[in-house]
């Protein structure tokens, strides 16, 4: 009578342990469709908003536009004139070299601060006081040419392989210019689409079974410096880097200027968040400066997904947080909000 009594007692202690592991279940999928359903809810009506205020904000950018569109619009032709049948040049020119260019200035003024610490101006905005002064040569030409091997042998060929893609949605190459209104909604779409690629690629290659062996080695850099924003595993630079910025031009059938301008941008921007110096007047580099410190905060670009799937908790309790906002002094933050003193033993 015992022996069957402890068998209905396992048997009904089994049952609550197998109910509460599909409770368990249902929670954690509940989580994750509800954030899904916030993340559809704010783009959504981020973009709606976009939408409503287009003509009114964007009025009197449109007039300045205007009186400088003939400009453009006739030295557009005269690139189309010299490359007349050639056109895949142009492309590969506006798609890699001229970002590839501005690229390379910006890092090569970073590179003199990182290397020599010098001019005192720059150098005193460091994020993580103490690490890379000066920057470690060895590391740094590893570095470099891994970053000119991404450059040259994975992003050329990518995009050349994609150019007949982007021919079918219509010619990168075309005769006319894209009005200013166009390029403005194309920026929107294409910074929103960059943002939900990366972050959820990015996570993904936080799961261990990709990151001891791809993305760890982005990760070499715990305190980061702008040129090492490419480097990465060459899968890590394509699935990670190149597809969430060539993925909204794709979609729109954007025009090569379109392209040109947001690779650029998208190239600047993403060397500012790894610089490692919170300067005056530029974004703040904060966010994912403590990803590389910390490593599991801070995946997108944004941070809209983050909020969303909770992957900042920890960086918004830190004074990294207070300073990640946009400095309009020239005092650095890292005096104006100095980290709290380490506790003594």
């Amino acid at each position: 009578m015992e022996t069957q009594a402890h068998l209905r007692g396992s048997y009904v202690l089994g049952s609550g342990r197998g109910l509460g592991i599909r409770i368990f279940q249902s929670s954690q999928e509940g989580h994750i469709w509800g954030s899904m359903r916030r993340t559809a809810f704010i783009l959504g009506s981020g973009l709606l908003l976009l939408v409503a205020f287009w003509n009114s904000v964007t009025w009197h950018l449109q007039r300045f536009w205007g009186a400088s569109g003939y400009f453009w619009q006739a030295q557009w032709e005269r690139l189309l004139s010299t490359f007349e049948g050639k056109e895949w040049i142009l492309y590969i020119i506006g798609a890699t070299q001229v970002p590839s260019l501005l690229f390379w200035s910006f890092n090569g003024l970073l590179l003199v601060v990182d290397t020599t610490g010098k001019p005192n101006f720059i150098s005193r905005y460091r994020i993580q006081v103490g690490k890379n002064e000066p920057v470690d040569p060895v590391k740094l030409r590893q570095s470099i040419r891994t970053v000119l091997f991404n450059q040259h042998f994975i992003t050329c060929p990518v995009l050349v392989f994609l150019y007949p893609i982007l021919r079918l949605w219509g010619d990168p190459c075309r005769r006319e210019l894209p009005t200013f209104h166009w390029f403005l909604l194309e920026l929107a779409f294409f910074t929103l689409t960059e943002e939900v690629m990366f972050y959820y690629s990015h996570r993904l290659l936080h799961h261990p079974t990709f990151y001891k062996k791809i993305h760890k080695k982005h990760h070499e850099w715990t305190a980061p410096i702008g040129v090492i924003s490419l480097y990465a595993h060459p899968i890590e630079h394509v699935a990670s880097n190149m597809l969430p910025a060539m993925v909204g031009p794709i979609i729109m059938g954007s025009h090569l200027s379109s392209i040109t301008v947001w690779h650029s941008l998208a190239l600047i921007t993403t060397t500012i968040s790894h610089c490692g110096y919170h300067l005056p007047f530029l974004p703040s580099p904060e966010f994912h400066d403590y990803h590389h410190l910390k490593f599991n905060q801070c995946y997108g670009v944004l941070g809209v997904l983050d909020h969303l799937h909770g992957t900042d908790t920890v960086f918004k309790q830190t004074k990294a947080y207070e300073r990640h906002i946009l400095l309009l002094g020239f005092t650095p933050l890292s005096e104006s909000i100095p980290d709290p003193p380490k506790k003594t033993e």
